[in-house]
């Protein structure tokens, strides 16, 4: 019995793997929950945090809260403190990050970020939440509990009319699940790459189109790619679609309701996809504070 629960649980966890690391769509706001070099890029001191709710109207969907903390120490160097924490089913985990990030300063125009993540993920699973056929619960289904420490990398380009980001911001590779005197424990961390990027197109004084890319690629996993077409009015407003490439579409709006504070909505949808037929959607809400 214990073998069938340790192979199961290895089975579920590699079904889980595309879900490993957040899927945020407002990505280019968070960009330092994957690339430390993102701290602060601007000059400003930012407290963000947003909350997602992926495939309303399936229970124990997956649910991510995100909070992080920016500020530079000088005109070339900043720090930040980053929180993400997942919850879908019986499996919940927490990673916590320290992010440093140096300014090169290339041109008058052109700035090299490059930024160091260290942290560690809280990983869990609750079997109290598994409906079993015995009164007794099986031994073997005990709860799962691990901390693993990781540490990862990221450079941001940025150009007044552009930026390029490149990073990995977990850069060990830990075991997924391990057979300890049959029981299954379990490590989730996996080497993640995203690469993002964009470009200002200045419509008029007023208006500015902005279109973005985020691409993520994890072994194990589909390639997941994010496009976005970005309208941004005086600075303050913006209206936004976005297509990922699992066949998502969706859309958000944000605005700058006073000297930096900003809040912000998005809704996706999957199309075509049978497995959510009963889903309504996923919800995105996002709260920025400038200091």
């Amino acid at each position: 019995m214990k073998k069938v629960i340790f192979y199961l649980l290895v089975i579920v966890s590699g079904v889980v793997m595309a879900q490993q690391e957040s899927t945020i769509g407002f990505y280019q706001n968070h960009l330092n929950l994957v690339n430390p070099a993102y701290n602060s890029v601007d000059g400003n001191t930012y407290f963000k945090t947003g909350v997602r709710s992926q495939w309303s109207g399936v229970k124990e969907a997956p649910e991510t809260q995100v909070f992080s903390f920016m500020t530079p120490l000088s005109d070339k160097i900043s720090i930040g403190i980053s929180v993400i924490n997942d919850q879908v089913f019986i499996e919940k985990q927490t990673f916590v990050s320290v992010d440093f990030s140096y300014r090169v300063q290339l041109s008058n125009a052109l700035n090299l970020y490059m930024g160091v993540k260290a942290g560690a993920n809280s990983y869990r699973v609750n079997s109290a939440g598994l409906s079993t056929f015995n009164i007794v619960q099986d031994p073997s289904l005990g709860d799962i509990s691990r901390m693993n420490p990781n540490v990862g990398v990221g450079f941001y380009l940025k150009h007044e009319a552009y930026f390029l980001s490149v990073s990995t911001p977990r850069l060990l590779n830990t075991e997924r699940a391990k057979n300890e005197d049959g029981y299954a424990t379990v490590a989730t961390d996996r080497v993640h790459y995203y690469v993002s990027g964009g470009y200002n197109f200045s419509l008029s004084k007023s208006l500015a189109l902005q279109p973005t890319f985020m691409f993520r690629y994890v072994g194990g996993a589909p390639v997941s790619t994010d496009f976005t077409a970005k309208l941004v009015l005086n600075d303050k407003y913006q209206i936004a679609a976005n297509f990922r490439t699992d066949n998502t579409l969706g859309g958000l709006v944000q605005l700058d309701i006073y000297k930096g504070t900003a809040i912000g909505y998005l809704y996706e949808y999957a199309v075509n996809s049978d497995l959510l037929g009963r889903s309504n959607g996923s919800h995105e809400f996002y709260l920025q504070i400038r200091f």
